[in-house]
């Protein structure tokens, strides 16, 4: 993945609480075509948008392949 460690920090970010997908867009978008970071994240099916039954707006989850990823690499770093 080109952008590891800006995708492990998105993710760690998008982890701690629910994001909606407008406020994932704010904080990590980017116009520069080497930094994909959402894509990135997306493409490796880290994080997926979801429509929650308890709220309408649309809201960006951590998958389970994720999580599985952060924990991997929190248990390298340690």
């Amino acid at each position: 993945m080109q952008n590891e460690s800006l995708v492990l920090d998105m993710i760690e970010w998008i982890d701690t609480r629910s994001r909606t997908y407008n406020e994932v867009m704010e904080a990590w978008r980017t116009s520069c075509p080497r930094l994909s970071i959402w894509e990135d994240a997306v493409d490796a099916g880290f994080v997926s948008r979801r429509r929650l039954a308890t709220d309408p707006e649309l809201m960006v989850v951590v998958t389970d392949a994720g999580r599985s990823w952060l924990s991997l690499k929190r248990r390298s770093a340690a």
